[in-house]
């Protein structure tokens, strides 16, 4: 059974806070516990404690969970993947779980600016545990300019129909490739080429996850 420290400890990490302080997130389900590995520091079932419901974060609950070391990734982690996604405030924990998994599939990494925290229950969830696959990192808004500068890297910005010409699987990698979300688009004034994914005028823009697959799908 777990003891009432270890369920105060699993409940803190519901927020930021206690994920900040303990270096710990929350992994619901096997499957997202075997992608986080060696990185799992305790597993736990619905036998284990009697407010099991309470320690986890699904409506209908899976019968395992495990609290996990958040992964530490490097610039030169960022840095070896040809593609760099960089998120410009995109904060819907299924479009950033998803683009997490584009990632993993696509072979990039995960720059976040002002996004939904990564280490969030839903957005591990969503991504079905690639956080712990892909290399990512949330930088700064005042420092991403230099991030980007240092990555020395071509730049191509994800754009409206209107606002940009037509994406061409010929672009030359390494690459960063922004893309903001489908409200406010790339707010970033981090000068590149604009791009956009072509699609029928009766359609004002394209979900920021959906336009992601099919650029990282023609960067293949």
């Amino acid at each position: 059974m777990l003891s009432k420290a270890q369920e105060k400890l699993i409940k803190s990490l519901h927020n930021n806070k206690g994920r900040q302080k303990s270096g710990l997130c929350l992994v619901e389900g096997q499957k997202v516990i075997d992608l986080a590995g060696d990185l799992v520091q305790l597993e736990f079932t619905n036998k284990d404690s009697d407010s099991f419901a309470g320690l986890v974060t699904t409506e209908t609950p899976q019968e395992i969970a495990a609290t996990a070391l958040i992964p530490k990734w490097k610039v030169d982690d960022i840095s070896s993947k040809e593609i760099i996604v960089l998120l410009d405030n995109v904060q819907d924990p299924g479009n950033v779980g998803s683009i997490l998994r584009l990632c993993l599939g696509f072979n990039a990494s995960l720059v976040l600016v002002e996004s939904v925290d990564v280490t969030s229950s839903k957005v591990i969830r969503s991504s079905v545990g690639s956080m712990f696959q892909v290399p990512w990192l949330a930088v700064d808004r005042t420092a991403v300019e230099t991030f980007v500068k240092d990555m020395n890297r071509e730049v191509y910005r994800l754009e409206k129909k209107d606002q940009a010409e037509k994406f061409d699987i010929s672009i030359k990698k390494p690459l960063i490739l922004i893309a903001g979300s489908e409200g406010q688009g790339i707010t970033l004034p981090i000068k590149g080429q604009s791009v956009y994914i072509d699609h029928d005028q009766v359609l004002e823009s394209l979900n920021v996850g959906h336009a992601l697959a099919i650029a990282l799908h023609g960067l293949k």
